[in-house]
Parts: structure tokens; C-alpha cells; sequence
């Protein structure tokens, strides 16, 4: 495991990355428009009265082929993403958290097209990595602390991710490239542009990975496909995006820190050896003369993702001059998944002592999202109407698994012989703002709005003994006040006010206030408030030809924080039912600074300090009843590290590219009472590559080499991958998930 950062090296690492770690804590501040600054991925929202930032094209084309375009995201100031695999595409362990809150409290887009919360299960949207390759991502822009008003997401209390899609290029060409890497990674990725015709421009892209897990056996397999068309007549422009998904992911196996110290780092499960699987369940999980041992977690026979996904969008920008603007994007999305399981605790018919336990996803929605921009005189003002239907199957159910017909991880199972529960949830979303920004000088301006949300939430019982009925999240007045002062050309000064909610998950599992029984449904429904959060920020921006800076300090206030809390003693069979359990406050400080050191060499540097902790303890009962108080209050919230800190040190002649980065971070907790915790750590990730230019019939040719973990450091990356505990002093938790080891990839591309 890797050594804890002490003072000291997080000083040492920021001085030698940047040379400038007077800036105490660090975010950086991006928006809409990219500054002069080139090859660097500080950018500042000019004008924004609120800490906006992102990565541009530069950025997605210098990264891993194949990474996550949230890994690529986690360059920026502020923001914790962690994944047990390289490319951080492995979704049972993705996690991203801003400002100390979850990605389930966060809200993300694709052009216009809301991906909701990017849960695991898939019950509101679909994760960025499946939605779009990450070779035909744009750039990414990301809101701290809370989005525009006309951001259409019902989850985004902790801030906004949004993500554009390349635009169709100019000139015929097929552009191609190919990654081979550690583990057996294998990445094809294909994309052929029409240039320009009468019908516009288009392209078509492909993409095909194959990678063995770093640790136990079985593959992550992924096919994507997309289809871009864009119109241009005269002001207007139109848009339609197809997009395709196809993703088998095999499980590492959740570990604790005592099963990591016993049974070492790269252990994982059974598969494919079925026959120790077996022999496990017999020995050690009760179900043959020997009794029940707790070791009968330590490995299952395999665990599996499956998903399927089919996305369309049309968008359409009107514009009547320079004073008004209409963009509208209807779209449509439908998920079909899967999550596997194959578990020693149900029997098969035929008496084989393991079962293929699945929860299953079947998710159809549409929605319209439209923004009305008008700029008469010294105000611009903002009206936004975004409208969806959401119909999302989910179901518990079990497969035999016979030794003879074992069924495929890779492939959805057929013929349950148990359903345990199967719901249909159907939620309508209306959410509508209104905002004005009155520039009251040319240095001078305000903007205040406000959004309404209603989400309603029906759930229809089809079998088990689950809860039915509505539950509605709702508030009618969700402010935003900003002010921004421009006290030089370079530099300026900006702060905010904005309120939000997050609507409740409509789902059987997880904090959901239906995952529960009728009567701890028919208890909570009429009494239960969302989750709000009420936040403030103040900060400073400047923007010179060398360099570009940002600093920010925030104070968020988080309540009706939601929690699954036994509500009496657990022999009687009263399963938990979701509760408020109080506030969670988060103070912080953030701050980046990036320079051009020299015409082909640039560094970006920031440093972000937060402290989120809980304010109320918890009540809870234990096994037999007895109230139990949770002392939470005071402690520091699960997997929010209180320091970060990001660099890169870029090196680009026209002809050689260089990229060193360090991503650190501090201690994380992954208990309410903060007795459990894993060390900080520091990753280094070196990516470098030579332009070749012309090679026959191959143009813009271009070899690269890019290495994840160059210290080769062992790390924990994932907290809370089933879910976080009270308490944990002895490490029995099983809800923790390595990093991966050091890898790399070579790539060639060209076009054609």
C-alpha cells in the first residue's frame, strides 16, 4: 500500500511540477471560451459568474486512446476519480466526486442530451464511456458547486459535466488507429468524414477494444458506433447524433484491507474454473457437510456487467440576428443490461450448489431540452424548458447453472427459474428557469434566476412483495445570483449564490425510497424531502499571454443528506427504509495556475483543499431493536480526501510530444466514524509520441506511447463498492477495490 504524502512531498510536488505553489489550494476555472494559451489545460470562464473550467480538444487527443473521458476530466483541479482499472472505464468501480459530493449527486451531458447521474445500474441515463468514444469527444466543461439553470439534470446539487461531441471535419478522410497494450489490450477505432456536401457533413465512426483483466482471469469487451450529421444554412444550424453501445465487463472481485493482507493484491475470483467454484460453495459456504466459514466471500465463480445501449439525438439552433438564439435537442435513449452474479447462496434445480443471480435493466426515455436566448440592450436573458419521460424495468431473477451448461458471463442469461422482484418505474421530469445577466457597466454584471423542478415518480409492482405507488420530488423556486467584476482587461473578480435539489432515484435497489417494503414505503412517502444543497463561492481570475490563474473558495451547505437506516430489529424482517439523517457542510479553497515556460513547454498546476464533514449524528437500531446512535457528527465525509493535487509538464515542438502527470491525494475514509480509512497516494502517468507527418498514403501520422502508474505504486482505488459502513476498525469490510498496476499502450494513427 502505497506511503501516506506527508506536508512536506505535497510541497516538493507541487514546486517541481509548476514552480509556483503560492496559490494554497487549487481549481481551475474554464468555460466557453478557450484563451490564448495553447497546448494548456487551464482555461478561464470569462465572464462567468460562477468557477466553470475544462479540457479541450488537445487534451482528449494527447490522452490514452481508449481512457475514460472522466479520467481525462480528473486532470482538472477539484476533482477525485478513481477506477480499478487503467483506462478508468471499469463501471462497477468508477467513481468521480466533487466538493465532497458523489457522482450520484452530480449531473453530466453529451451535446445538449442529459446522461442523468451515470449510475452503475442505468436507471436514468447511460455512463459518458458508453454514450460516445472517447476519440470523438471534443472537449468537456465542468461547473464546481452548481451548473447553469438550464442544465437539464435533476441530479447536479454538487456541480455539472459537460461534454461535446467532435464536429464532422471539412475535407473527405478516414482517419484510423490502432492500440496495443498490457493485460492483451487491443483498440481498433475507425472514423471516416465525408467533408463538405449538399446534405452537410458528416462522419461515421467505429471502435472495437479487447483487454484481459490486470489481475484473475476473463476480458473487458467493448464495440461503439456512431453517426454525426451537421447543417449549416446561413446562422442555423441542425444535428443529429446516433450513437451505439455494446459493453461486457467481467468484475475484479470486492476486497477488504484484511483480505488484501491475507490473501495478497491480485487476488480475484474462480473464473473460468468452475470446479473450484463448486468445490468453494461445498467447503466453505455451507452447502455440504463442512459448515458455513466467512471465507466463502473471498472469490465467486465471476461477476459481470453487460450492457447494451442505442442513443439519438436532434438539435437545432435558430438564430434571428445577434439578438435572439433558440436551441432545442429532442432525443430519445434506450438501455438494455444486465448485472451477474453467480452466487453460493441459492441452489440450482438440479441441486448444484451455485445459481446465476442477475439484476436486470430495461430503460426507455425521451425527452426535449430547449434554451431561448435574447439580448436586447444591456441584459441578456435566458428561458428554458427541458421535459422527460423515463420508463425503467428493473428485476431480481435466477439462472441454474448446471457444470455441464454453465451460462456465459458474456452473454445475457435466458430461463429463470426464480424471479425474487420485478418493478416498472415511470418518472416525468419538468424542469423550466428563467435568468437575466444586466451588464449595469462594461465592468460591471449581474445575473439572477431561478429554476423549477418537479420529478414524479410512479412505481408498479409485477411480482415479489415490494412497495407500489408515487412519490414526487418538487420545488418551484431554486435561485442563483452571481455577480462579476472586471477590475482590469486580464483580471476579475466573481461570486455566487445558487440553491438546488436532487430528485429522488427511481429504482428497487440502493438509496431509492423504494427500496423498502410496502409498509416502510407507505411510512416515508408523505414525510421524506429530497436531498437540497445551498452553496456560496467567491473567486479571482486573470488571464495573461504567459500565464492563466484561478482561485476560489466555496462554502456549501447539504441538506436532507439521504441514508438507509434500519428502522427496527432486523429478526422481524424490517429491512431499512430511507431516511434524512441531517447536514453535511464543506468549506474549501482552490486554486490553479498555468504558464508557458518556454514556446514548446507549459505546465499547469493546482492544489484543492476541502473539508466536508457531517453535522448531525444518525439514529439507527441495531439487530434486536435497541436505538443506536451513529456519532457521525464532526467526522469527515466517506471518500472526500481533504487535499488534492494535479500537474502536468507538456513538451510539444511540432515534431516530439511530451506529458508528464501526477495526480495526488490525501487519506480517505470509507466509514461514517471515520475508524476506517486507506492512505493517500500518488500516481504519475507519462505519455510521449513523435509526429511522422507524411508516409506514402498516410498523412498526419503520428506513434504514441502512453504509461499508467510509472511508479508502478500499489494503491486502493475504489471505495464503497458495497457501499460504506458505521465501522470498519478490524478492515472486514469487503467494499474496497485495488488500482491497477503499471501499464502501456502503443499507438499509431494516421489518415487517410
Amino acid at each position: 500500500m502505497s506511503l501516506r504524502p506527508s506536508a512536506a512531498a505535497w510541497l516538493a510536488l507541487s514546486l517541481s511540477t509548476t514552480g509556483a505553489t503560492r496559490l494554497a489550494a487549487g481549481e481551475i476555472s474554464e468555460a466557453e471560451p478557450t484563451l490564448a494559451l495553447q497546448s494548456v489545460t487551464v482555461t478561464l470562464g470569462r465572464g462567468q459568474v460562477r468557477s466553470v473550467h475544462g479540457v479541450g480538444r488537445n487534451e482528449f487527443e494527447a490522452a490514452a486512446p481508449g481512457q475514460s473521458p472522466l479520467a481525462t476530466v480528473a486532470r482538472l483541479p477539484g476533482v477525485s476519480f478513481q477506477s480499478a482499472d487503467a483506462q478508468g472505464v471499469y463501471e462497477w468501480s468508477v467513481r468521480v466526486a466533487l466538493r465532497g459530493f458523489a457522482q450520484s449527486q452530480l449531473g453530466f451531458t453529451l451535446d445538449g442530451v442529459p446522461l442523468g447521474d451515470m449510475s452503475y445500474g442505468s436507471l436514468n441515463g447511460l455512463h459518458i464511456s458508453r454514450a460516445i468514444a472517447s476519440e470523438d469527444v471534443a472537449r468537456a466543461e465542468l461547473s464546481q458547486g452548481s451548473g447553469a439553470l438550464d442544465t437539464p439534470s435533476s441530479s447536479n446539487l454538487g456541480g455539472t459535466l459537460q461534454f461535446a461531441s467532435a464536429e464532422p471535419g471539412s475535407t473527405f478522410g478516414l482517419r484510423a488507429a490502432q492500440t496495443l497494450g498490457s493485460h492483451g489490450q487491443e483498440r481498433s477505432h475507425w472514423r471516416l468524414d465525408s467533408g463538405d456536401t449538399v446534405l452537410g457533413r458528416v462522419f461515421l465512426s467505429a471502435m472495437r477494444q479487447r483487454a484481459d483483466k490486470w489481475k484473475g482471469d476473463g476480458q473487458q469487451r467493448h464495440e461503439q458506433y456512431a453517426l454525426k450529421l451537421l447543417r449549416e444554412l446561413g446562422p442555423h444550424r441542425f444535428s443529429a447524433l446516433l450513437t451505439r453501445s455494446d459493453r461486457q465487463e467481467l468484475d475484479y472481485q470486492d476486497l477488504s484491507l484484511s483480505q488484501i493482507a491475507r490473501l495478497g493484491w491480485r487476488w480475484d475470483n474462480f473464473f473460468p474454473d468452475f470446479e473450484a467454484a463448486l468445490q468453494a460453495s461445498r467447503l466453505l459456504c455451507g452447502n455440504g457437510a463442512a459448515p458455513y466459514q466467512s471465507a466463502c466471500d473471498d472469490a465467486y465463480y465471476a461477476g459481470a456487467g453487460l450492457r447494451k445501449d442505442r442513443l439519438a439525438a436532434l438539435s437545432l439552433e435558430l438564430r434571428d440576428g445577434e439578438e435572439t438564439t433558440l436551441r432545442s435537442t429532442a432525443y430519445r435513449h434506450h438501455n438494455d443490461g444486465r448485472g451477474l452474479w453467480y452466487t453460493p447462496y441459492t441452489s440450482s434445480p438440479d441441486g448444484t450448489p451455485l445459481a446465476l443471480r442477475t439484476t436486470e435493466y430495461r430503460l426507455r426515455r425521451q425527452g426535449l431540452s430547449s434554451v431561448l436566448e435574447r439580448s436586447p440592450g444591456a441584459h441578456r436573458w435566458r428561458a428554458s424548458l427541458w421535459l422527460e419521460d423515463n420508463d425503467f424495468e428493473q428485476a431480481r431473477r435466477l439462472y441454474a447453472t448446471p457444470p455441464g451448461a454453465v451460462p456465459s458471463p458474456y452473454a445475457f442469461p435466458q430461463a429463470a427459474f426464480r424471479t425474487d422482484w420485478a418493478y416498472r418505474f415511470r418518472t416525468r421530469t419538468v424542469q423550466a428557469s428563467v435568468a437575466d445577466t444586466w451588464s449595469l457597466s462594461p465592468a460591471l454584471r449581474l445575473q439572477a434566476g431561478f429554476k423549477a423542478l418537479r420529478a414524479q415518480t410512479r412505481a408498479e409492482r409485477r411480482q415479489g412483495s415490494g412497495p407500489e405507488g408515487s412519490i414526487r420530488s418538487q420545488d418551484g423556486f431554486l435561485p442563483q445570483l452571481g455577480l462579476v467584476y472586471e477590475f482590469s482587461p486580464s483580471e476579475e473578480w466573481f461570486v455566487s449564490l445558487s440553491r438546488n435539489l436532487r430528485a429522488f432515484q427511481a429504482a428497487a435497489t440502493g438509496t431509492s425510497p423504494f427500496a423498502t417494503t410496502q409498509a416502510g414505503f407507505d411510512a416515508i412517502r408523505d414525510r421524506l424531502r429530497p436531498e437540497r444543497a445551498s452553496q456560496f463561492e467567491a473567486g479571482w481570475r486573470a488571464s495573461h499571454p504567459r500565464w492563466q490563474a484561478a482561485l476560489t473558495a466555496y462554502a456549501v451547505n447539504f441538506h436532507d443528506r439521504l441514508l438507509s437506516v434500519t428502522q427496527g430489529a432486523a429478526i422481524l424482517g424490517n429491512p431499512s427504509v430511507l431516511s434524512n439523517v441531517g447536514r453535511v457542510q464543506s468549506l474549501g479553497l482552490e486554486g490553479a495556475l498555468s504558464l508557458r515556460l518556454r514556446p514548446t513547454l507549459t505546465a499547469t498546476a493546482s492544489l484543492s483543499l476541502n473539508r466536508s464533514t457531517y453535522r448531525d449524528d444518525v439514529l439507527s437500531r441495531d439487530a434486536v431493536g435497541q436505538l443506536l446512535r451513529v456519532a457521525s457528527a464532526g467526522k469527515t465525509v466517506v471518500d472526500a480526501p481533504r487535499r488534492l493535487l494535479k500537474g502536468q509538464l507538456r513538451h510539444d515542438d511540432g515534431r516530439w510530444f511530451a506529458e508528464l502527470g501526477i495526480d495526488a491525494q490525501s487519506r480517505r475514509f470509507y466509514s461514517y466514524l471515520n475508524d476506517a480509512s486507506v492512505p493517500g497516494r500518488v500516481l504519475v502517468h507519462l505519455g510521449a509520441g513523435r509526429y511522422l507527418g507524411t508516409l506514402g498514403a498516410l498523412k498526419t501520422a503520428r506513434l504514441q506511447l502512453n504509461v499508467h502508474n510509472l511508479g508502478d505504486h500499489r494503491h486502493i482505488a475504489t471505495l464503497g463498492s458495497n457501499d460504506f459502513v458505521n465501522s470498519d476498525p478490524a478492515g472486514n469490510a469487503q467494499t474496497l477495490l485495488p488500482g491497477a498496476p503499471r501499464q502501456f499502450q502503443l499507438s499509431f494513427s494516421a489518415r487517410l
